[in-house]
């Protein structure tokens, strides 16, 4: 259980129990989809797969996409897992944020030696989007083993940046190489 905040019409009245399992639902809907996106990539690989190796930055683009649809897949799996002992959770929800977060800093670093003649802008977007989905993760993997009321609130955000980021990635590998 994890205590959460509620209000009430008068403002603020508290904290209530909420169990994980109040947000199942929610969890499991967001690993379905990072499931089917990171087939996406996937396909988007496969179908331009001698394109993407001719571009500078574009493996490692693709290596993000998948990084960023997993790390929901392995959060909200990690979060459903039932009956994990102790501060097993939590360690795991921060293990997968920041060897996530790990990687992309090092794709993005290599990206940054071989970007010769791209827009500076494609940089920012790639790196501020990949910051807005990992950050949140480690955010809540630290509220959560500190007991805070609004650890399960901080998925949110990094599930929709995720999605954002990878499926902006999806749209450069399997549209914009096109181009």
């Amino acid at each position: 259980m994890v205590p959460t905040s509620t209000y009430n019409s008068d403002g603020y009245s508290g904290f209530e129990e909420v169990t994980i399992a109040d947000w199942s639902s929610f969890l499991s809907v967001q690993a379905e989809a990072a499931a089917t996106l990171t087939g996406l990539i996937f396909v988007a690989m496969s179908i331009n797969a001698e394109r993407v190796m001719t571009f500078p930055g574009l493996p490692s683009r693709a290596g993000e996409a998948v990084l960023q649809f997993l790390q929901v897949f392995f959060v909200a799996s990690v979060m459903l897992a039932p009956d994990l002992p102790g501060r097993t959770r939590p360690v795991e929800v921060l293990v997968i944020a920041i060897v996530s977060w790990g990687a992309q800093i090092i794709g993005q670093l290599r990206y940054l030696k071989v970007r010769a003649g791209h827009p500076w802008s494609w940089f920012i977007w790639r790196a501020v989007l990949a910051q807005l989905a990992t950050i949140p993760f480690c955010i809540a993997g630290g509220l959560l083993l500190a007991g805070n009321a609004y650890a399960l609130e901080w998925l949110m955000p990094g599930f929709l940046f995720s999605f954002a980021a990878g499926l902006l990635s999806a749209w450069v590998l399997l549209v914009e190489i096109r181009r």
